[in-house]
């Protein structure tokens, strides 16, 4: 069984994976994981290669074949990724959606917080500031995945499940995922 997760930013789908793989017993890989390693590879840092992918699309294509390699070489995986269905067909796809201001709020506060996984975020210096940012980060991000694969990763006919995490806390989001996962386990529809 494999879990592909997509969502938009501050939406939870990274939390999703990792508690959604240690319920169900399976490892967790994620496209920033993977992103990182291509980074060190490369010799630079997180923030550079963001900047080297607005025009370097061979850092795309290396981490769409690190995803489509993972599915051929492992059997049982949870994978956050905002594309990784794409390259993962037989997954279960899910997507973890939210109101952009309540994404926003989130990610402002992590980032204040100094979670590691927004470190590279400094530029986040206002709720409405990390909210500009963010529209900007999925539009550019849909446009690159238009231009470069002709998909549209916001098209929820893309997914099994959409989960709208705007006024739903951790546990839940998590709860009904484990539940649709099991049910499509049950029913012998895993791909």
């Amino acid at each position: 069984m494999i879990v592909t997760i997509s969502g938009l930013p501050g939406s939870g789908k990274s939390t999703l994976a990792k508690n959604l793989a240690k319920e169900l017993g399976l490892k967790h890989h994620s496209a920033g994981g993977l992103l990182r390693d291509i980074a060190k590879e490369r010799g630079l840092g997180l923030i550079q290669l963001h900047e080297a992918m607005d025009h370097d699309t061979a850092i795309d294509e290396e981490l769409d074949r690190r995803t489509a390699e993972l599915a051929k070489e492992e059997d049982n995986f949870v994978i956050d990724g905002r594309i990784a269905w794409h390259f993962v067909p037989h997954s279960i796809k899910l997507f973890v959606k939210i109101d952009l201001k309540v994404a926003a709020e989130r990610v402002f506060k992590d980032t204040q917080a100094g979670k590691e996984e927004r470190g590279t975020e400094s530029e986040n210096i206002s709720v409405k500031h990390t909210m500009e940012n963010m529209k900007q980060r999925i539009e550019m991000n849909e446009a690159r995945y238009k231009k470069l694969y002709g998909i549209d990763f916001l098209d929820e006919k893309n997914y099994d499940l959409v989960l709208d995490t705007s006024k739903c806390p951790a546990n839940e989001t998590l709860e009904k995922a484990l539940a649709f996962v099991k049910q499509k386990v049950k029913k012998g529809e895993t791909h």
